[in-house]
C-alpha cells in the first residue's frame, strides 16, 4: 500500500554533494584559498582534499564539469547558513505596504496615515498609496489629487514617487520607494535612548506620582463642584455662563 504523502526528507532543501556522493567523473577544482587548481579525476580531487585535512564540496553541479571547493564541511555550512540570514534581512525591502486614503479624509487621520507612511519608508519598505472614489466624489477627482499630492510631498524627504499618480477604476495608485540611507532624511517617530534603557517616550507615558490627599473634614467644598458632573477641568465649564444658569434653573 502506498504512502498518501511522501516522507519528510523530500521537503529539505537541495542537499550538497561532498567527496564520494560527487556523481562526475572529473571535476574542476578550487583550493583553500579560493585558487584555481584546475580540471582533476574525481578520485585525486578527493585524495587532494584529504591530504588537506579538507572535504571535497561541489558547489556548481550545473557547470560543465563540476566546479568543486577543497574546504572543511562544517566551516563551509557556517558560511552558508550565514549568507541566507544575511539575505533574509534585506527581504523586508521587496515588502510592499499599503496606505488607504479618502478625498475627505480628516486631517488627523490624514497625519496618522503619513506617519505610517513615514516609519515604512524608514525600514526601506515600499509604500501603495491608493484613495478610492466613491459615489459623487468621481465628479471631483481634483480634491482626490490635492490629498495624494500632499502626501507625496510631505513624505519627499523619506521617499519618491515611482511614477505619476494614475487613476485605476475608481482608485488614485502611486508608488514611493525609500530614499537611500545616506539621503534619507531621520525618522522623526523614533525616539533616543536614555538611561537605564528607557526611551523618552516611556519616561513620558509614565504616569507621575499623584500627591497624597488629605481629608480635611473643615475644609469648604471647591468653587465649581456642583457643575459640569463635578470634576477638574471640565470643557463645560468654559462655556457662556448664561448657558450653566440656565441648566440650573
Amino acid at each position: 500500500m502506498s504512502r498518501p504523502f511522501s516522507p519528510r526528507s523530500s521537503f529539505q532543501g537541495p542537499q550538497v554533494r561532498i567527496n564520494g556522493k560527487i556523481r562526475a567523473r572529473e571535476v574542476r577544482v578550487i583550493g583553500p584559498e579560493k585558487q584555481q587548481i584546475g580540471v582533476l579525476q574525481l578520485h585525486e580531487a578527493i585524495n587532494l582534499a584529504r591530504a588537506k585535512g579538507m572535504d571535497l564540496v561541489e558547489v556548481a553541479p550545473n557547470a560543465v564539469p563540476p566546479v568543486c571547493r577543497i574546504v572543511d564541511y562544517g566551516k563551509f555550512r557556517y558560511e552558508e547558513a550565514k549568507r541566507e540570514k544575511e539575505s533574509r534581512k534585506h527581504q523586508h525591502a521587496n515588502r510592499v505596504k499599503e496606505i488607504q486614503l479618502s478625498p475627505s479624509i480628516d486631517p488627523h487621520d490624514f497625519s496618522v496615515k503619513l506617519s505610517h507612511a513615514i516609519d515604512f519608508l524608514c525600514e526601506d519598505m515600499k509604500v501603495k498609496i491608493t484613495l478610492r472614489f466613491r459615489g459623487r466624489e468621481m465628479a471631483h477627482q481634483e480634491f482626490g489629487k490635492q490629498v495624494v499630492d500632499k502626501l507625496i510631498k510631505e513624505a519627499a524627504p523619506y521617499g519618491h514617487p515611482d511614477a505619476e499618480p494614475r487613476l485605476i477604476g475608481k482608485g488614485l495608485n502611486v508608488m514611493l520607494s525609500p530614499l537611500p540611507r545616506n539621503k534619507r532624511a531621520k525618522n522623526p517617530n523614533e525616539h533616543p535612548v536614555g538611561a537605564g534603557g528607557q526611551t523618552t517616550k516611556d519616561v513620558d507615558d509614565e504616569e507621575p506620582a499623584r500627591p497624597a490627599r488629605e481629608n480635611k473634614t473643615n475644609e469648604p467644598p471647591p468653587e465649581n463642584e456642583g457643575q459640569g458632573g463635578g470634576f477638574a477641568n471640565n470643557p463645560f465649564d468654559q462655556l457662556d455662563p448664561q448657558l450653566n444658569n440656565r441648566s440650573a434653573a
